[in-house]
């Protein structure tokens, strides 16, 4: 890696991503104290643990992100993809393993869970920011390069089938393509890619009927509204019922069991709701200029590994962004993926804000 000249971090990307969690926490308090007291008996249990397994260790290890030197990343990226890759199949284990809604996603670490999966999307991208570079140079080794990337994501691929999560699956799938593209390789090898990607994700859609009901709602969102159309008609519900201004934030209604995961995937829906169409375009406005700083980053960083891995960050969390916002205005099919900095999760916080941390290093080096 070429020696580049310290300077100071982007802090418009820094500012923005501060403000997002700003908006994190106030959303989390003004809709997780009801379901807290109902559920618990504690209306600030949702949010004590939020500070404690989410933002307050994902600070941290974004600040030791920011801190470390590059070269650090670009060494260790296959130990972090296989470390990733081995918890990823431990929550097949029993007693190790947590099965919840017929999935089986998280660890258990005695005080508290989390989810392998998060931190595969990152790993993932550090992996491939540091691989594909130094293949893609050697004409010859395309072919052998692109039989080794398609057996990476269909081992991974595999991992995501069997929990089931297929939302993942998708994200790291649209995360390999666009820096396997980035690195350089000629386009009959992305368009395959993307062929045989939305191949098999048609066939995993068609066999699990539950996805399926999720595509027919997204065509027809006023079938069935007391049952497979709920989710979403109860969404447009609550952000319509946000108007101009919005309710006032703690003044939502569709939060007391109306809209299913207020403090998770839906949590979009609930903050249009109490802050109306300025708060909505607002938080929308803020990933917007999450991306443009981030591929001003892109744009400036010479060295290959941090130029990939800065574009693959971003793409990871606006596309999660662009996907959960647009599932609850019925752009897109409903899913799992959480809103990024905003949604109760400590795992998706923790690894978001590792990527950021290392987004602004880069800034620091690069840009």
């Amino acid at each position: 890696m070429k020696s580049t000249i310290v300077q100071r971090p982007d802090y418009i990307l820094a500012s923005t991503i501060g403000v997002l969690l700003l908006f994190g926490i106030v959303i989390l308090a003004s809709v997780s104290t009801a379901i807290s007291q109902q559920k618990f008996g504690s209306p600030s249990f949702y949010l004590f643990r939020y500070f404690l397994f989410g933002l307050l260790p994902g600070l941290i290890a974004g600040f030791i992100a920011f801190k470390m030197p590059l070269h650090f990343f670009k060494k260790r990226a296959p130990l972090f993809l296989a470390v990733s890759i081995l918890l990823m199949i431990l929550v097949f284990f029993p007693r190790i393993g947590i099965q919840a809604g017929g999935a089986n996603r998280w660890l258990n670490i005695g005080f508290t869970s989390f989810q392998p999966s998060e931190f595969l999307k990152l790993s993932f991208i550090l992996y491939l920011a540091a691989w594909l570079p130094n293949l893609t140079d050697k004409i010859r080794k395309r072919s052998k390069t692109f039989i080794a990337f398609l057996s990476l994501i269909g081992t991974i691929g595999l991992l995501l089938i069997l929990q089931p999560d297929i939302s993942t699956l998708g994200m790291i799938i649209a995360s390999g393509i666009l820096i396997y593209f980035l690195s350089g390789v000629p386009l009959k090898y992305i368009f395959s890619v993307i062929i045989g990607g939305l191949a098999a994700l048609a066939v995993l859609v068609k066999i699990e009927p539950y996805r399926f009901s999720r595509i027919s709602v997204f065509l027809k969102p006023g079938i069935d509204p007391m049952g497979l159309s709920y989710q979403i008609k109860q969404a447009l519900i609550t952000i319509g019922s946000g108007g101009i201004w919005g309710r006032g934030l703690g003044l939502s209604m569709q939060k007391f069991g109306f809209l299913p995961e207020p403090i998770g995937d839906s949590v979009f829906a609930i903050f249009s709701e109490e802050t109306g169409f300025i708060g909505a375009l607002i938080l929308i406005s803020l990933f917007l200029i999450f991306i443009w700083r981030g591929f001003k980053i892109v744009r400036k960083t010479e060295d290959r590994f941090c130029r990939l891995a800065a574009a693959g960050i971003v793409f990871w969390i606006a596309m999660q962004a662009f996907v959960n916002m647009g599932s609850m205005l019925a752009i897109l099919p409903l899913s799992g993926i959480p809103l990024p900095f905003v949604s109760y999760g400590g795992s998706a916080m923790i690894a978001e804000l590792i990527g950021v941390g290392i987004l602004l290093n880069i800034s620091k080096h690069h840009a």
